[in-house]
């Protein structure tokens, strides 16, 4: 595995996001696209022309995946929406693409798409008290419940051969790892990580080109990067508390971007954390994946 000294973060785009999340790198458009799930907002960050757009687009919007002609698939209080990029410029159309069922007190959370094109997304309660996520998986135009059940699950994020999925138990501190049947469906679950108090609580997950895990630590003030065997091979610190996620991006896939979050900071605690909220960038010691296609 590739070891280095921690890079340094640099600040890129003040969203000032009340919860930034769902973070995607499109190779065509040389753009990061994510979201403001409590703004009700999509953005696209384009960095070679500085350039940043932003759609209101209502309802809580968790995260956005590539689904090819220029379309995004996100997912939005209890279901997934098909958004026409084309006309990025001006609108951002939207149509329904599927219902979730799930209890009326859960909204989506985050969300990945496995090299079969199968798109694997977390649910979560709302209010954060009642043990009703869970994972789902979009196969042949239906949406199924996995399992892995928890007040809020965080990842997933699947292995470049699509046979592993790593998933999130946020309020457990639990990354848990299983493998991807056939059905498909998730089997022989294990604990990868079991993080501490003072870690913060595991957020988005991704995976790199070397098969080590990349974890955003909320109420952590960072992100760290886990080998296969889940032992700790980098950590690098953040100006601000709430991390969320990170996406590898520009023209080599080794700009990592990450998303944070301002929600339920106090006006003291924004006061030593100006920077909450807006997207940050470094310079990743690996390359991360493409992100395929969600097939539909």
């Amino acid at each position: 595995m590739t070891t280095t000294a921690a890079p340094t973060p640099r600040f890129v785009w003040p969203t000032e996001a009340l919860l930034g999340e769902g973070p995607y790198w499109s190779e065509g458009e040389g753009a990061l696209w994510y979201v403001d799930i409590k703004g009700g907002a999509i953005h696209r960050y384009h960095p070679a022309s500085n350039a940043h757009a932003t759609w209101a687009v209502g309802g809580q919007p968790s995260f956005v995946v590539p689904a090819g002609e220029g379309r995004l698939v996100a997912g939005s209080n209890h279901s997934l929406i098909l958004f026409d990029t084309a006309a990025a410029d001006g609108a951002l159309p939207q149509t329904m693409l599927a219902p979730i069922a799930m209890p009326a007190h859960n909204r989506t959370n985050d969300a990945t798409v496995d090299c079969h094109g199968r798109l694997w997304f977390g649910t979560m309660d709302d209010g954060e008290t009642e043990g009703t996520g869970a994972i789902y998986c979009l196969v042949d135009g239906a949406v199924r419940q996995m399992g892995g059940e928890a007040v809020v699950t965080n990842g997933p994020a699947a292995t470049r051969d699509g046979r592993t999925l790593y998933h999130v138990d946020s309020g457990s501190r639990i990354i848990w790892r299983s493998r991807i049947g056939d059905g498909p469906e998730l089997l022989e679950k294990e604990v990868f990580l079991q993080l501490g108090e003072a870690d913060g609580y595991p957020d988005g997950i991704v995976l790199d080109s070397e098969g080590c895990l990349w974890v955003a630590l909320w109420d952590g003030w960072g992100v760290q990067r886990h080998a296969p065997d889940g032992s700790l091979l980098l950590r690098i610190d953040l100006p601000c508390a709430r991390v969320t996620k990170i996406a590898f991006g520009g023209d080599d896939l080794r700009t990592a971007y990450v998303t944070t979050a301002r929600t339920g900071l106090s006006e003291a605690q924004l006061a030593e954390q100006p920077l909450a909220g807006g997207l940050f960038a470094f310079d990743a010691p690996v390359a991360g994946l493409p992100l395929p296609n969600v097939v539909f």
